[in-house]
């Protein structure tokens, strides 16, 4: 159901860029202020200065970076690839001392919902889509890929990978900060293309991280449907920059998303433990180690997550399952099975009264350790609380049921790179 089509890059000419390794960088989304700036300085083209221009007062950024694209496209810094292709993406990294493959292509996506079978699982927000939108105005370009994931039962993506590209030297290779390998492949073939195009046409699409391009992309092909009162079909506005990976791939990780929560009232860690106790079966750990070891034995088959505070560990286990049953009345099982559920209704809105999307008090990080030290150096008293990673079926079943996971659920690893391919509109 999903229709995709190839497209002719805007790619980084070496010639004249220098060092791919400098020039490319995450999605916008997970990049914080000291890695921007780092960016920006790593290289007068490095391809955050059009993605996420600096904030300088009196400066339209929107406009430097469009400026910036139109730019590099003139001087040659970015040049376009002479034919139509899918681009084949495998990235090589280590988790947890394994070594990892994930395999993939990138092409455009329809973006028509009901036709192509777009499912999504997350909320989103109104700045940061603020923000892409101008974005999008500007530049007129899907500037990096959203990641999706689908059900490859026919191994689609295998079989031409081991049969087309594997011998062949790509085109693009480059490792991150992060020491994973980014390799890229031009398919071009007419056949090959067509046979990839049949395939998609008979799955479903997930949307795993980029929701909020997704939606703004909608938004501005819909405005321009209303200003040209036409759009042709083959419009650049009627697609969307993708990568397409295999939902079940063993190259798949999901990290958890984890919190840390600003508390306004001074309380003992046993006093706010014994509220807890009302919900949960609470456990203190003697330190990091145990605990991520009893949260992931625990996961198999109970609603668990850690808690941090005071420096001290603790294992919340949810004692009845029944208790969601009468306090969420208007979720499907699928959207109770996920221990983020849990947290926010029964600790984060129903015993701390917090409002779930307050990012003024709630701060979100993949990175437990990260949160730990903040709560260690906070100016008052913070908690953090530690989750296990959504699984693959559980984000399938709450997109299939229609219905959304919290913002900030998932943390798909590793991330696709911005820069190494950009779509320019027509």
């Amino acid at each position: 159901m999903a229709k995709v089509r190839p497209f002719q890059a805007l790619i980084y000419n070496p010639e004249k860029a220098g060092d791919l390794a400098v020039l490319v960088c995450p999605p916008y989304d997970v990049i914080s202020d000291a890695q921007q700036e780092c960016y920006h300085k790593s290289s007068p083209y490095n391809f955050l200065h059009i993605l996420l221009a600096k904030d300088i007062k009196g400066v339209d950024k929107y406009r430097r970076s469009a400026k910036n694209f139109e730019d590099w496209q003139k001087s040659k810094i970015l040049i376009q690839d002479e034919k139509p292709a899918v681009y084949f993406y495998l990235q090589k990294y280590e988790l947890r001392r394994e070594s990892k493959l994930r395999l993939g292509f990138i092409a455009l996506l329809h973006l028509d919902e009901k036709k192509s079978g777009i499912f999504k699982h997350e909320r989103t927000r109104l700045e940061p889509k603020e923000d892409r939108l101008k974005l999008l105005k500007a530049v007129r370009a899907n500037l990096s890929p959203i990641f999706t994931i689908f059900s490859d039962k026919r191994r689609l993506i295998k079989n031409i990978y081991e049969k087309y590209t594997q011998e062949k030297k790509p085109f693009i290779e480059v490792k991150d900060k992060d020491k994973v390998l980014h390799q890229l492949w031009r398919v071009d073939s007419p056949e090959i293309i067509k046979k990839i195009q049949e395939d998609m046409q008979k799955t479903d699409i997930f949307i795993a991280d980029g929701h909020h391009r997704y939606e703004v992309a909608c938004i501005y092909r819909d405005e321009l449907k209303r200003k040209l009162l036409r759009l042709p079909e083959n419009a650049g506005a009627n697609y969307i920059l993708a990568y397409f990976t295999d939902a079940l791939s063993s190259g798949i990780t999901i990290l958890p998303v984890h919190r840390i929560v600003k508390l306004d009232f001074g309380q003992a860690a046993g006093d706010l433990m014994a509220k807890f106790q009302e919900y949960f079966t609470v456990e203190p750990v003697k330190d990091k180690q145990r605990l991520f070891f009893l949260m992931e034995k625990a996961a198999r088959a109970e609603h668990v997550f850690g808690a941090y505070l005071e420096k001290k560990y603790w294992l919340l286990r949810l004692k009845n399952i029944k208790i969601l049953d009468k306090m969420i009345k208007d979720k499907s099982d699928a959207s109770k099975s996920l221990d983020i559920t849990v947290l926010n209704v029964i600790i984060l809105k129903g015993i701390l009264g917090y409002d779930i999307e307050d990012e003024g008090n709630i701060g979100f990080s993949h990175d437990a350790e990260e949160l730990i030290n903040k709560a260690d150096n906070a100016e008052g008293q913070a908690i953090v609380f530690i989750l296990n990673p959504v699984k693959m079926q559980q984000l399938i079943s709450v997109s299939s049921s229609g219905e959304k996971m919290p913002s900030k659920s998932t943390y798909f690893y590793p991330k696709v790179l911005s820069g190494l391919v950009v779509n320019k509109h027509e």
